[in-house]
């Protein structure tokens, strides 16, 4: 399988299998015992990762455009200083062999099958101008196509290894369970549907399918997004590559490998990559027409005087002046500079847009979808608020909790223990400590037995423990507590002390500053409505939804869920821009017309998926590059009209009358200074202030 670029060449596309090893992380806290059998032998340790081929100059687009260039800078101040021409020759000659012979390549055998592109173009042109002496002209043209290839060839390469990660998530191995109880370890790959694994607390789930037997809390934020550990117990579907918690797990598997959530997420992100027609610059749009009649004009300016009986040396001279002063170097200049100053000015500012095409189309989007966790939110609990329960301390009771979660790993835990040391509280030391996956954790601090953890779990337990169950009226009050935390898209945590509830706390996901500005600022933009794709449940959702005022909320999706949200609007004439962090939004990013993930907890998939990465995780950062980008479309505009008029006025001299070469180098150079200046107005300070005004 293989993807082409626009140049012509073909990158491999990925091949590794589904189940490739992955590193199992291991939980500190202490379990329960689960129904599960004991081991007879340890699983082989997993094989070493398989090594990456992202290096910059492991590819030879690279190595053969940093030469073209770098002889280029070499031989440049040489010819603009007068020096000999053997100092700067070869270096010139150099770059075009090194840039020149790929493109030049590609375009003919693009010719071989009866089509012209701006590649064989421009190596003619470039050529053309070395033959009459206009050795800068044409490096300048080699390094500009040497260079775009390479950026091109180097980003499809890093998505290729994104992906091989992506399936690293998956372990290669799985234990199998008899018929007869008997534990026997296979690879992943070779796994059936109906056959049985066991899943020990901190490894990862090796198949998608359903809970049989144990409980447990697991991690399937790479699949949907959710930022809590999610509880499953038998008779709940878990996915393959997901992290397991404190518990043991046996789960029937209900698909093949192949067939797996992660596998239909690396499919997805593969078959966007190869269907997805990218956004071209202009001179890529109407590249066939004008180096068809580039060509043909300067054929028919070179043998119809020869046939006249004209001389040899002046017709040559004519048509390769009317080649340099039609050739779209001024067009390609035109669009560059804007494109390339914007990006250069939004990397100052923290957002890394990946290429020129990446940066024009973020400025066509209409339309805009945003994940949650991670994109909206910072992806991390942390504690909203307590409320006490039957005239109970609530400081005391945030202390009690947080000594009691002080052992555990879980993220609620880290929370609680946060919550309290940010109020100045001290945490106490606990001793016999325990966690029971579905249930919560429990501790002895300083003489008393302090529960944290699922409301309903604990309150039954409280009311067996309790000499005198516990009181209806206290009871009421918790659930009164409880229904208000959740009615507010929070996560419920009752806090028992001596087996009697002391305090609900709220668990909830930190809105990162500016989000609510960015999303009104985003519907200015593009005139609709930001939608809200997740995979959280739909009470959480609307909780965000409302703080950072978005109307159209979907949430409880699948990765393929957002895709096919993203197809319905392009499909409608939409051009989309999805905001996202997170595995499970990568088919979305690929699929999109544009794509913007946030960089410090974003996965490495949806980081070289995505078009665009904002460092910093700032919201804002979103509608400012998109309003920049609108800004660089409009200076291409402009250039394009300069350059196309200057391109005319040559070329209608040329063939109307004669063109003195010097005067058309003249003209064409100084039509490329132009357009080139005024598309840097892009890198002054002030161009970033102006978009985040906008």
């Amino acid at each position: 399988m293989t993807s082409t670029s626009r140049h012509g060449r073909t990158h491999p596309s990925p091949t590794a299998p589904v189940g490739a090893p992955a590193t199992a992380d291991t939980s500190a806290t202490t379990t329960a015992p689960a129904s599960a059998p004991t081991p007879a032998t340890a699983p082989p340790p997993p094989p070493p990762p398989r090594p990456r081929r992202g290096r910059l100059f492991a590819l030879p687009e690279v190595r053969w455009a940093a030469l073209a260039a770098l002889t280029f800078l070499l031989a440049f101040p040489l010819d603009l200083t007068g020096a000999p021409a053997w100092t700067w020759g070869p270096l010139y000659a150099v770059c075009y062999a090194a840039g020149g012979w790929e493109p030049g390549l590609a375009g003919l055998r693009a010719l071989r099958e009866r089509t012209l592109d701006v590649d064989l173009l421009m190596v003619v042109a470039a050529v053309g101008a070395a033959a009459i002496g206009q050795f800068l002209d044409g490096g300048l043209l080699i390094v500009i196509f040497a260079v775009s290839g390479a950026l091109e060839a180097l980003a499809t390469r890093r998505t290729e290894d994104s992906v091989r990660g992506l399936l690293d998530l998956a372990p290669s191995t799985a234990v199998r369970l008899t018929a007869d109880s008997r534990e026997e370890t296979v690879e992943a790959a070779a796994l059936r549907v109906g056959e049985t694994v066991l899943v020990r607390p901190g490894e990862r789930l090796p198949a998608d399918g359903t809970v049989l037997d144990g409980a447990s809390e697991v991690d399937q934020a790479t699949i949907t997004g959710e930022p809590l550990p999610v509880d499953k117990a038998a008779g709940d579907e878990v996915f393959a590559g997901t992290l397991n918690g404190t518990g043991a797990l046996r789960i029937r598997v209900g698909k093949d490998a192949s067939e797996s959530a992660i596998a239909r997420i690396v499919a997805m992100v593969e078959e966007a990559g190869r269907t997805k027609a990218p956004t071209q610059v202009f001179i890529e749009k109407v590249e066939q027409r004008y180096s068809a009649v580039v060509v043909l004009v300067t054929l028919t300016l070179f043998a119809l005087p020869l046939l006249l009986g004209a001389d040899f040396t002046m017709t040559l001279l004519r048509a390769m002046t009317f080649m340099i002063v039609a050739s779209p170097c001024a067009v390609v200049l035109a669009t560059m500079p804007p494109l390339l100053s914007a990006i250069a000015t939004a990397g100052r500012h923290g957002v890394l847009v990946k290429s020129a095409v990446a940066m024009e189309g973020l400025g066509a989007v209409t339309r805009v979808a945003m994940d949650k966790t991670g994109t909206l939110t910072e992806g991390a609990p942390r504690v909203a608020g307590v409320r006490a329960l039957g005239g109970a301390d609530e400081r005391q009771a945030l202390t009690l909790a947080a000594a009691a979660e002080l052992p555990s790993e879980h993220p609620l835990a880290r929370a609680v223990v946060t919550a309290a040391r940010e109020r100045g509280l001290r945490v106490p030391g606990a001793r016999d400590f325990s966690s029971v996956p579905g249930r919560g954790v429990r501790a002895v601090v300083e003489g008393r037995v302090v529960q944290v953890g699922s409301p309903a779990a604990l309150l039954s337990a409280g009311a067996h423990e309790s000499t005198g169950g516990l009181a209806e009226e206290l009871v009421r009050g918790v659930r009164a507590g409880v229904e208000e935390v959740e009615a507010a898209g929070h996560t419920a945590v009752a806090v028992l002390v001596d087996a009697r509830p002391v305090a609900v706390l709220a668990i909830t996901d930190r809105l990162r500053p500016g989000a609510p500005e960015a999303v009104t600022r985003l519907h200015r933009l593009t005139g609709t409505d930001v939608t809200l794709l997740t995979g959280d449940h739909a009470r959480a959702a609307a909780h965000t939804a409302e703080e950072c005022g978005i109307t159209d909320v979907r949430a409880g999706l699948l990765p393929q869920d957002k895709v096919s949200a993203v197809h319905a609007w392009q499909d409608g004439g939409a051009k989309v821009l999805v905001v996202g962090d997170g595995v499970n939004d990568a088919p979305a990013l690929a699929t999109a017309h544009s794509g913007v993930a946030m960089g410090r907890v974003g996965s490495d998939l949806a980081l070289e998926t995505a078009d665009a990465v904002v460092v910093r995780d700032e919201a804002g950062a979103v509608p400012t590059v998109v309003a920049l980008s609108r800004r660089a479309r409009r200076l291409v505009v402009q250039n394009l009209v300069i350059a196309s008029v200057c391109i005319g006025a040559l070329v209608t001299w040329d063939l109307a009358g004669h063109l003195p070469l010097p005067l058309g180098v003249l003209g064409h150079e100084g039509s490329t200074v132009l357009v080139g200046l005024n598309g840097l107005r892009l890198l002054r300070t002030s161009a970033w202030r102006r978009a985040a005004a906008a």
